[in-house]
């Protein structure tokens, strides 16, 4: 059946977490024959330079839509045992947990204090641990989350368990999937699409500036082109109902270990005001995940306060807002409070205009012209799904792993 397959000529815009399992699962079917048929993976700046590498890389059987995560899931677990995720990305089973809490802790005095200091406060943690696990203990906090401040607790839910709970770290899943993409014979190409030419209502050229060239035009002759370009994709084609979120985040390696917990928080600061006689708080919302290797993962709310740059070269990233995440998570947290920065970054999130779910995947009105956008925080955790999907659509005519005609483009008007 393989080889009476027309050739192909296919092309994929964008190099994030969609784009990258879509090459996949594209070049590790048994119908791309790459004597025959070219896959190009078309990236402005580099393989997860947005979202895809700075996300929190949170999997979940809860999350949404409920139409393919099943689907995602699973097969997360399959690329991981096939891959060796577990060392290659950081795939692993978590418990998740929902944390409200009164931000409690000093913040810290810093390395460079005397010896003496530095011990006093060791010391002090020590004489509250038998206090503290048993005020852990009686608001049902499990047993190995003991990296959050016992007194500021408030309530504790478990939101999943390992069997419905996983992680991978974003960049290195992604990264992954590009670099297996390309051993199957994937061309990854550097430069911005600028158009996408057609005839006769179906896809036929994109066009391109290289990155290595930017004052000159490449085309690219194809049959089939996959738009995966995240809050981007509007921006290659018009009608594509997607808007961008910005949204920050830093990550931390932990003064000591902690176990592998996400945690949804809200966390009350007392607040700056001067004026004593009015007690407000601040409430701030940080998603927290703790990542092997030692490192701890901490994102904020998002926000619209700067429009989507033309790349992810051009981010900007409000250092205010990162130290807002830092001064929560640090609130609740000794071994966070007492760790070091490593990273303060932003990205932008796709999400699809007037709050029409999403993502949306599948054939658009052009002939040969595909599309996987709008995946909003879930992107990582639906990638493999999508990819699987829109390789059986390329290659099979139709997807036959999940029913996704809720999520089609042309609903949208795309």
């Amino acid at each position: 059946m393989a080889a009476e397959q027309q050739k192909r000529n296919i092309v994929i815009i964008g190099g994030g977490i969609i784009g990258s399992t879509t090459a996949y699962f594209l070049s590790h079917d048994a119908n791309f024959n790459k004597e025959r048929d070219t896959i190009t993976l078309l990236e402005a700046t580099k393989i997860a330079g947005g979202a895809s590498g700075k996300a929190g890389g949170l999997l979940a059987l809860w999350a949404y839509p409920s139409c393919i995560v099943p689907l995602s899931y699973k097969l997360h677990q399959e690329l991981a045992e096939k891959h060796g995720g577990a060392e290659r990305w950081g795939y692993r089973a978590v418990h998740c947990g929902q944390v409200d809490m009164y931000g409690v802790l000093a913040k810290s005095k810093g390395k460079e204090d005397s010896n003496g200091n530095s011990k006093e406060d060791s010391v002090s943690l020590q004489k509250r641990t038998q206090k503290a696990n048993s005020l852990l203990r009686a608001a049902g906090v499990p047993k190995d989350l003991d990296w959050v401040a016992a007194e500021g607790l408030k309530s504790y839910e478990e939101m999943g368990t390992p069997l419905t709970t996983a992680q991978v770290h974003p960049y290195q899943f992604t990264t992954s999937m590009a670099t297996l993409a390309t051993e199957k014979g994937v061309n990854i190409i550097y430069g911005t699409a600028t158009a996408i030419e057609q005839e006769n209502g179906a896809v036929k050229n994109v066009s391109y500036t290289p990155k290595d060239d930017p004052n000159s035009t490449q085309t690219i002759h194809a049959d089939t082109i996959i738009l995966t370009a995240g809050p981007w994709t509007k921006s290659i084609w018009t009608p594509s109902p997607i808007s961008a979120l910005r949204a920050h985040s830093v990550t931390i390696e932990p003064s000591r270990p902690v176990s592998a917990y996400a945690l949804f928080t809200s966390i009350d600061l007392p607040s700056t005001n001067k004026n004593k006689r009015q007690h407000h708080h601040e409430t701030g919302t940080p998603e927290i995940y703790a990542r092997p290797n030692n490192e701890v993962y901490a994102c904020g709310d998002g926000d619209q306060l700067v429009p989507l740059p033309c790349s992810t070269a051009h981010v900007q990233c409000d250092d205010a807002r990162c130290q807002t995440i830092i001064d929560h998570v640090s609130a609740i947290s000794a071994p966070l409070r007492d760790g070091v920065v490593t990273a303060r970054q932003a990205c932008y999130l796709p999400n699809v205009e007037g709050g029409g779910g999403g993502p949306l995947i599948g054939r658009t009105s052009v002939g040969g012209l595909l599309m996987g956008a709008g995946h909003t925080c879930w992107g990582i955790q639906n990638g493999p799904a999508t990819g699987k999907l829109l390789s059986e659509i390329v290659w099979l005519g139709e997807s036959r792993s999940a029913r996704i005609g809720g999520l089609d483009p042309r609903r949208f008007g795309v």
